[in-house]
């Protein structure tokens, strides 16, 4: 026999008493992982279920908040189509409000009242405008700006009132803004 020959049969031999002796512990270890498997299952299943549960939770608790937000806004484009009536009406209590002992501006005056009662009850406030003020882009739209004295986004005119919906933004203000003056050279 050469070399070659010993040194394949003695390496068979070799590899069968190491396969052999590995065979227990690989069965030890095969029935140590059955063992713990149906625990770790059980774990997985129960994460699982705790999972499942805690995002029908949310779910729910979702689904209450979008029916109390759809409940408590759900008249809000009635209100925003009302609102240039309001306008309107306001307009001519201005008018009216020349000769306050006549008898249409004291029926005005009840109507209105009645209006803002409305309103109110709607959940309806107006917003807080007042010429002199700066302009803030969330409750303000500024419809021009003109020179002026004043410093930059200063509000000088309000054409519009604004009004919130429930802390909402229902319908902005609009308003003039002051820019700065126009300097001599930009004028020639």
């Amino acid at each position: 026999m050469n070399k070659e020959e010993q040194n394949n049969q003695t390496q068979p031999d070799e590899e069968k008493p190491l396969a052999e002796e590995q065979m227990p512990n690989a069965a030890a270890e095969e029935t140590q992982s059955t063992e713990e498997s149906p625990v770790d299952e059980l774990t997985k299943w129960r994460e699982l279920a705790m999972r499942t549960a805690a995002e029908y939770d949310n779910y729910r608790k979702r689904c209450v908040k979008d029916r109390e937000d759809f409940t408590k806004y759900a008249n809000r484009s009635l209100l925003e189509e009302l609102l240039p009536v309001i306008d309107n009406f306001e307009m001519g209590m201005q008018m009216a409000g020349q000769d306050t002992a006549s008898m249409i501006y004291i029926g005005m005056s009840m109507v209105q009242k009645q209006l803002v009662d409305f309103l109110e009850g709607q959940g309806v406030q107006p917003i807080a405008t007042e010429v002199g003020q700066m302009f803030d882009h969330n409750i303000h739209e500024a419809i021009m700006s003109e020179p002026s004295e004043q410093p930059e986004g200063t509000i000088l005119r309000i054409l519009r009132k604004g009004y919130n919906l429930r802390g909402r933004l229902l319908r902005p203000a609009n308003v003039v803004t002051a820019a700065a003056p126009e300097s001599e050279e930009k004028k020639d």
